[in-house]
């Protein structure tokens, strides 16, 4: 999401920057032309290819408890702080983890895609190595121009591996759904794109396909499930569709405390997790995860879900826009996030890694 459309994640990371005097705060708050110089509707495909990105390590996510590791059925790994020189780096929106998150794939909201390697230390992150970057694609081969077609805000994998296979990935503006080809040269041009469901009719330009996954077990395995960001219902529940060919099975999420959906995980189960967030002037951005059991799913009454984790800026988040989950080597499950920047020197680019305890009774203090 960019903030010439959306300045609220620009002025969140703000409030959230203790470095940021009062005096700047209110000027860019009244300055929609300031946030819109720090991040151009299109950036020249210049160097694309291999690209140097430091990585500073991020040891705990509760500032005001650099000891705290448990956050209910989630424990904290580690995460990093990611920067780059290249004016190509940012604007990271969706996510998809490799075997036992030795590396990742993502897509950006200016229409691009970086592949990493990842490094850690024990079970945390610790950096990165072999990056690389490269365009999203139209059919005939070419890079995508213009904002309102390369606006990718998720990504998720139908076949194969973050390395060979195949992935669909979501547009909002141009709303639409690409199966792209993936090998070891990147993301290729599009296959094809799938037939959206009629409720998407009228959605708003930025607020419309932010999330999709692909269910991993159950009645709906094999299937794609995808929300928009902010298209709500009359009773005011956020909408999504299960996608089966020409036909799709809507879905109402319970919007709880303003959140918007900003992406979606699947689990070995036919669970999914939800990640949202939400921006308040008093208070600045926030996250969330909840979890939907592939029973909701099925469900012809309003989804709730269940909330894994709720996070302020007391927590080292930023604008959280990606979710994506993987088994380690020992078999745990593991989710991982990435916040969007918006190609904002005030905002940050977190990878963030919590490992996910399906059983309370298997919880164990640090």
């Amino acid at each position: 999401m960019s903030p010439a459309k959306d300045v609220l994640p620009v002025i969140s990371a703000i409030i959230n920057a203790r470095f940021i005097t009062c005096t700047i705060l209110c000027a860019l708050a009244l300055s929609s032309s300031f946030c819109e110089a720090l991040a151009k509707e299109e950036r020249p495909p210049e160097k694309y290819g291999s690209i140097a990105v430091s990585a500073r390590t991020i040891s705990y996510f509760q500032g005001d408890d650099h000891t705290k590791r448990r956050f209910g059925r989630l424990r904290w790994r580690g995460g990093l702080s990611l920067s780059s020189t290249s004016p190509l780096f940012g604007g990271l929106s969706g996510l998809i983890m490799g075997a036992q998150g030795k590396n990742f794939i993502a897509v950006t909201d200016q229409g691009n895609w970086i592949r990493a390697r990842l490094i850690y230390k024990g079970d945390a992150l610790a950096g990165l190595r072999d990056v690389k970057i490269g365009p999203l694609r139209a059919r005939n081969g070419r890079p995508l121009k213009h904002k309102r077609h390369q606006d990718a805000e998720g990504v998720t994998l139908v076949k194969g591996t973050p390395r060979k296979g195949e992935v669909l990935i979501s547009f909002e503006r141009n709303h639409r759904i690409g199966r792209f080809p993936i090998d070891a040269d990147g993301i290729g041009k599009p296959k094809y794109y799938l037939k959206l469901p009629k409720g998407l009719a009228g959605v708003t330009r930025n607020k419309g396909l932010e999330a999709l996954t692909v269910l991993r077990a159950g009645r709906y395995e094999g299937r794609v499930l995808t929300f928009a960001e902010r298209k709500a219902n009359k009773d005011g529940h956020l909408e999504g569709w299960i996608l089966a060919g020409r036909r799709s099975k809507p879905l109402r999420l319970k919007r709880i405390g303003g959140f918007d959906v900003t992406d979606l995980a699947s689990l070995p189960s036919g669970d999914v997790i939800v990640l949202e967030r939400r921006f308040r002037w008093s208070e600045g951005v926030r996250m969330r995860l909840r979890l939907i059991t592939h029973a909701e799913l099925m469900s012809q009454n309003a989804i709730l879900g269940q909330t894994l984790l709720e996070a302020d800026g007391r927590f080292s988040i930023d604008n959280m826009e990606g979710v994506a989950v993987h088994k380690d080597s020992d078999g745990k499950t593991i989710i991982t996030l990435v916040s969007d920047d918006n190609f904002s020197v005030l905002q940050r680019t977190l990878l963030l890694q919590f490992e996910y305890v399906e059983k309370r009774s298997a919880l164990r203090q640090p």
